[in-house]
């Protein structure tokens, strides 16, 4: 029996092929990457090259859920529109029935509970796109305060929160390893952008012009223009340069 033609069925061994072949979807997907700071969340983007005369505005692989919501995702850029509008209708149609703005939380479950409803039923097909969800929701200690959260979902439907992490692409488990080295807790916006640009130099070519980088404030979120990125990456450049030049001067002086 073809285990992997029917959404429904498990193969032998426990596997539903069609969730496996949508998370393989995401692996061929552009990165991207979140990592949460003291006071915003950092969504950095690989930007695959555009057609000489495409509008870079109409490809967007980060996009706003809700006023307090951003979403940047991995995958089949069509599927990730579908669930994208089901998302919003879901925060407008809490909004009209709570009187409040949904949190992080309620949104990233919602969006894992859709994907997971299309692994379980015939004549459909899961979603082929993770999606990292990142914005500000009450401190779950229970100080009443305001901080900067980040959820990740996968085709299978399942959802978490992260400090840091990597979807799509095919260095997505050596970028988190980077990642896992290198993030602090508490850190500053600056230090934070720094850490997702250096990630992303691993698997992008042409620097900046490549990467797209939103801060996600309390206040709202900024896309970073492309020069400001720019100034990221040549100072990461020039630290990468004079550590060589250090390591040399090292090295010589030894012989010596």
């Amino acid at each position: 029996m073809s285990y992997d033609r029917a959404i429904t069925v498990f193969s032998p061994d426990g596997h539903l092929f069609q969730v496996e072949y949508a998370m393989e979807a995401v692996r061929r997907g552009s990165t991207a990457i979140g990592i949460r700071a003291k006071d915003c969340v950092v969504l950095a983007v690989e930007r695959r090259a555009l057609a000489k005369l495409q509008d870079p505005r109409t490809i967007r692989k980060i996009v706003p859920v809700d006023n307090n919501t951003t979403l940047a995702f991995s995958g089949l850029t069509a599927d990730a529109r579908v669930l994208i509008h089901k998302a919003r209708l879901e925060a407008q149609s809490y909004r009209l029935t709570c009187e409040d703005a949904p949190s992080i939380e309620y949104l990233a479950r919602f969006i894992a509970r859709t994907q997971q409803k299309y692994t379980q039923r015939g004549g459909v097909r899961p979603f082929g796109i993770a999606s990292l969800i990142a914005g500000f929701d009450l401190d779950h200690k229970g100080s009443g305060e305001m901080k900067p959260v980040l959820y990740q979902s996968d085709p299978a439907g399942t959802h978490s929160r992260w400090n840091a992490q990597v979807i799509g692409g095919r260095n997505a488990k050596s970028l988190r390893e980077f990642l896992e080295k290198n993030y602090q807790e508490d850190m500053e916006e600056k230090g934070a952008v720094k850490l997702g640009v250096q990630a992303l130099l691993e698997v992008v070519d042409s620097g900046a012009k490549n990467m797209e980088i939103c801060v996600v404030r309390q206040d709202g979120k900024i896309v970073m223009g492309e020069s400001d990125v720019e100034e990221v990456v040549k100072e990461i450049e020039k630290e990468i340069e004079e550590s060589k030049k250090a390591k040399q001067g090292a090295s010589s002086g030894g012989d010596e």
